[in-house]
């Protein structure tokens, strides 16, 4: 049998790695030009430039998530490398950041609905 078409219940054969997403960009500029997701939920001041964050919460590979579930964070909540020492970076508190604003994931749905239109495309 060959193992690209699966097993006989017709379910891919373990092993196989999902095609990779496509590049997107577009999406990941449009995803820069918003302004941070955390500073704008939290009514924090967003004090440098936003940044497209690969969501990694939850994921079971190493493969980066596709562009299409990037959210914008600043800076400060990004890399850490930020003027505002005070905010949480994902990047150096993964679990703090979670226990504080919640899975990075979770934000996707609102930066899709507002790109909608790049989505559709």
């Amino acid at each position: 049998m060959n193992a690209r078409l699966g097993n006989l219940a017709g379910k891919p054969s373990l092993g196989l790695k999902q095609p990779k997403a496509k590049a997107r960009p577009d999406y990941l500029a449009a995803v820069r030009q918003m302004p941070c997701i955390i500073c704008e939920e939290w009514g924090l001041p967003q004090l440098s430039r936003t940044e497209a964050h690969h969501v990694f919460h939850g994921r079971f590979s190493q493969r980066k998530t596709p562009d299409e579930m990037a959210v914008p964070l600043c800076l400060d909540h990004h890399e850490g490398n930020g003027p505002d020492k005070t905010k949480i970076a994902i990047h150096l508190a993964k679990t703090e950041w979670r226990e504080v604003y919640g899975n990075d994931f979770d934000y996707t749905p609102r930066i899709q609905d507002r790109l909608r239109h790049l989505l559709e495309k």
